[in-house]
């Protein structure tokens, strides 16, 4: 074992004077990551809370199709989902203008199905007396969900909303196979021109793991805001 650790050539495990110099590149696929990483996270949610309402109606022409896209989403691959749209859908006529929209619509529609299923658990966490308190106050459906619903929902609902952010920044890297300039990217960019995989992995990996941290405190800040708000009302 000794042997083994002594063998090990640590000079070429990682250099930091290669990883910083390489920081304009990181930072500028960083850049590309968030980007691709927002409007990723902002598409999906509003795509899950649809496809979560309609996943709870009692009408099957809108439960059914739900059930459906869910299912489909959940029990295939990001990356095979990538494909398809980057490189199938223009046999349909259909092409995107860049990598980075077929991007962002891949990684959308995928965790648009997870969102969905936090959406519908998060809804249905709330006590049913909750839902025969508005009814006695002659609330319609609408207005029960925006005014007691939804508001008690959303704090169930916000650490898996954070996780599933978390999984959609990791899961940008899966863009660089269409050539999207990103993190990951720019890391094997710079290993392909020096011979060094290991330095650029491992400060890839680094960046995302800071990324999610810093978003990891901004969660549990806003949980606490939240709770806050609930409470005064």
């Amino acid at each position: 074992m000794i042997e083994w650790f002594t063998q090990i050539q640590w000079e070429y495990l990682y250099n930091p004077q290669l990883a910083y110099d390489s920081r304009g590149l990181l930072l500028e696929g960083l850049r590309v990551t968030m980007i691709i990483a927002l409007f990723s996270m902002f598409f999906a949610l509003i795509l899950g809370v649809v496809l979560g309402v309609m996943r709870m109606s009692k009408f099957w022409f809108l439960r059914l199709p739900a059930k459906l896209y869910i299912s489909f989403m959940r029990g295939t691959p990001l990356l095979v989902f990538i494909f398809i749209l980057y490189y199938g859908i223009p046999v349909l006529g259909i092409e995107f203008k860049s990598a980075i929209v077929a991007g962002i619509v891949g990684i959308s529609l995928n965790f648009a199905a997870y969102m969905a299923e936090v959406v519908r658990s998060a809804i249905m966490s709330v006590p049913r007396g909750q839902w025969e308190a508005a009814a006695s106050l002659q609330m319609n459906y609408i207005q029960t969900l925006r005014r007691i619903i939804i508001p008690q929902a959303t704090r169930i609902a916000l650490p898996p909303i954070f996780n599933i952010f978390m999984d959609v920044i990791k899961g940008t890297s899966l863009a660089s196979v269409i050539t999207v300039q990103e993190l990951l990217y720019s890391s094997r960019l710079v290993a392909g021109r020096t011979y060094d995989s290991m330095t650029m992995y491992i400060t890839a990996a680094l960046i995302y793991w800071v990324v999610c941290i810093i978003i990891g405190f901004f969660q549990e800040y806003l949980e606490k805001r939240y709770n806050r708000y609930l409470n005064s009302r």
